[in-house]
């Protein structure tokens, strides 16, 4: 048997125990997300929480875990009577894989037996051996969007459906969930992100003497893990019994109506999407208050819950970090607050909890790996344009120099700011993939319009009803069949032909050279990365930036799925030099075949923003010609009266379109043809060639 590791021996990390232990005292608080840098003890500390917990008496084979006291009337494996054989066991740990299937995690229904012989065959998924345990999603960020809504839907609900075609199957599914991400593998959509009810940032100590007890205490657990978790039996069998008792006070807690004016206060006057958030931080209130060993919900309760259930649903904008201003708080707690007549001096908002040596830390307070030290989450009403480069108070005429920009220290460069971002034309890989379920690309996907039918290769899974009459209809009278109905064979089935949309690899192949900086147009051309890096975001891309100048180019950011990463990057990016428009084509077609051995599946868009002046480095007709079909664009910066049209030239080397960076907003290609219908083209006689390229 594997010995965890025991949960009051983490060092640290308070509010993430205080998160895991309010959704154990009560599982309406909706379970904990978990973000932090790897390395942060995120796993070992949900594996410990799940050893802490009560265990569960279950009906004897049930492999849904029904309660002997209250079984589940629904139950696949049942009716349950009562009388049946019940035994204990501890609480289920169970982890969903990143690669899990559908059919993994809510369970299969065997169709071809449905359909052939008449038989309901469920074999149950993961939810199902999580009920009344512990669900933990590491990773959760990389699962697919579909897999993500299931699993919050049969959260929020306590309740697993499993429908196929005319077959349904419905059993309980109430369990803590717990997912662990790393933010720069990519977000969940902020509507994901809202069902989570609690979430905590973690990132490790910068204390010499707290990282060195860390060590300590885990080169002593590998040495002897038996050994070590005997030495810290006491606390944890302590432990438990509190959360125990905590969940048998939790119903009786009341929440007075000041304190639930209070948690409305903060949650409208923090400009909180929805009710979810109301009613969240109420559940997580009221958990408090029952840890802490009160009967009625404190400020101090509001408070710890608001920190908790809040900053995850403040985010506007991919690009925005989740992250909550405890001055602005605590004086909305305050002009809301009013003393209640009953409250206990001894647990009142400033009296101890009944049990401190076993307190996870005081509410309020953050660890040294908590969210709110140095690089914690930006204040409300604070500048948000750190990485957006907002350009809010700038002459958009004045000359580049008076721009918010600054030296890089190296000669001749500048960080230049970004303008806004803005909503861009769509561009496709055309053809059909096969890739991961996105927003952009025509793809086969396992969910999507049907558009055909065909013979199953394996086991059936998404069954083509009338494809499969359609070919038992004329074999009856062979098979004897003479009154209503069809009599199906195997050889009928037929299984959907689904067409969707995929997530593509956006790599851009940006020009930062000193030729850039003219005309602001490097500010131009920046708030065109971030408007296209946040339609890779809504369409579920993976994306990647190079940039080149002075003699060489740089891959600034390998492909991933976090697009704040990519802003990031471009904030920081510096400007000037010479053009090396050949490397940086070179680079972008390693980066692509790399790519290709990674994950052959995801086809690649190339966008190449440049105004095609190369004035460094090597031709570009032979790394031009590697990258010859690939699909992409070319984004010409080109301005000023006097055009040589370079970048046309590179587009028709790449054999793909162009077109104008004041065209790249969705209806700009339309706004500028019109502006210029009647009128004389760029010099240089482009016109016609971008109404073509494009």
């Amino acid at each position: 048997m594997i010995t965890a590791y025991p949960f009051s021996a983490v060092v640290g990390l308070d509010d993430l125990k205080l998160a895991l232990i309010l959704n154990a005292v009560s599982p309406r608080v909706g379970g904990v997300l978990v973000r932090g840098e790897k390395g942060t003890a995120k796993s070992t500390i949900v594996r410990a929480l799940a050893a802490q917990l009560p265990p569960v008496e279950v009906v004897a084979g049930c492999r849904f875990a029904c309660d002997p006291a209250a079984p589940d009337p629904s139950c696949p494996d049942g009716p349950h009577t009562g009388a049946e054989e019940s035994r204990s066991r501890p609480a289920a740990l169970v982890e969903l894989p990143v690669g899990a299937s559908e059919d993994r995690l809510v369970g299969a229904l065997d169709i071809e037996r449905a359909l052939t012989e008449g038989v309901k065959a469920f074999e149950p998924g993961l939810l199902a051996a999580a009920h009344r345990g512990v669900l933990y999603v590491d990773e959760v960020n990389l699962l697919h969007d579909h897999l993500v809504d299931l699993l919050l839907d049969a959260a929020a609900l306590g309740t697993c459906f499993v429908e196929r075609e005319s077959v349904s199957v419905r059993h309980a599914a109430r369990f803590l969930l717990v997912g662990t991400m790393n933010p720069e593998e990519g977000e969940l959509r902020p509507q994901l992100l809202d069902r989570f009810g609690l979430t905590v940032e973690v990132r490790a100590s910068r204390d010499p003497d707290e990282r060195a007890e860390v060590v300590r205490r885990r080169l002593a657990f590998d040495a002897d893990p038996a050994g070590f978790a005997a030495r810290w039996r006491e606390e944890e069998a302590a432990l438990a019994e509190r959360i125990l008792r905590a969940r048998e006070r939790v119903a009786d807690v009341v929440l007075p109506d000041v304190r639930l004016r209070q948690i409305a206060a903060v949650c409208a006057g923090f400009e909180v999407d929805g009710l979810r958030a109301d009613l969240v931080t109420a559940n997580a209130a009221i958990a408090h208050a029952a840890w802490r060993g009160r009967t009625t919900v404190t400020s101090e309760d509001v408070r710890a819950a608001a920190r908790l259930s809040l900053p995850h649903r403040r985010r506007r904008d991919p690009f925005d970090a989740p992250g909550l201003d405890e001055d602005q708080l605590d004086d909305l707690l305050s002009r809301h607050d009013a003393p209640d007549p009953d409250d206990d001096p001894d647990h009142g908002p400033s009296g101890p909890g009944p049990e401190g040596p076993h307190d996870p830390g005081p509410e309020g307070s953050e660890g040294p790996n908590g969210a709110d030290g140095a690089d914690g989450p930006t204040p409300e009403g604070a500048d948000q344009s750190a990485v957006l480069g907002d350009p809010r108070g700038e002459d958009r005429n004045a000359p580049e120099g008076d721009g918010p920009a600054s030296d890089s220290g190296a000669p001749g460069e500048r960080v230049i700011a970004a303008g806004e971002p803005y909503r861009v034309r769509p561009f496709r890989v055309p053809g059909l993939g096969e890739s991961a379920a996105g927003r952009r690309s025509r793809a086969r996907t396992p969910n999507g319009r049907t558009v055909g039918a065909r013979l199953p290769s394996g086991r059936l899974q998404r069954p083509h009803l009338p494809a499969t009459l359609r070919a038992a209809a004329p074999y009856q009278r062979e098979r004897g069949r003479t009154g209503p109905g069809l009599l199906i064979r195997d050889t009928d089935l037929r299984e959907s032909v689904r067409e969707g949309r995929e997530g593509n690899l956006v790599l851009f192949v940006v020009d930062a050279s000193g030729s850039m900086a003219a005309r602001r147009r490097m500010r131009e051309v920046k708030a065109a990365v971030l408007s296209l890096l946040l339609d890779a975001y809504q369409r579920r891309d993976k994306v990647g930036l190079i940039t080149f100048r002075g003699s060489d180019a740089e891959l600034v950011l390998p492909p991933t799925s976090s697009v704040e990463a990519g802003a990031a990057r471009l904030r920081e990016l510096p400007t000037g030099g010479r053009t090396p428009l050949a490397a940086g084509l070179r680079r972008a077609a390693e980066v692509l075949r790399v790519e290709r051995m990674r994950d052959p599946s995801r086809r690649p868009l190339l966008v190449v923003i440049t105004d095609g002046r190369a004035t460094a480095g090597s031709d570009v007709a032979g790394p031009a010609a590697r990258l010859a079909g690939t699909a992409g664009v070319v984004v010409d910066c080109e301005s000023g009266p006097v055009r040589l049209g370079l970048a046309l030239d590179l587009a028709a080397r790449l054999g793909a379109p162009a077109v104008r960076l004041d065209a790249l907003a969705e209806g700009g290609l339309r706004d500028l043809v019109r502006e210029r219908r009647g009128g004389a083209g760029p010099a240089g006689g482009h016109r016609n060639d971008y109404r073509k390229a494009v």
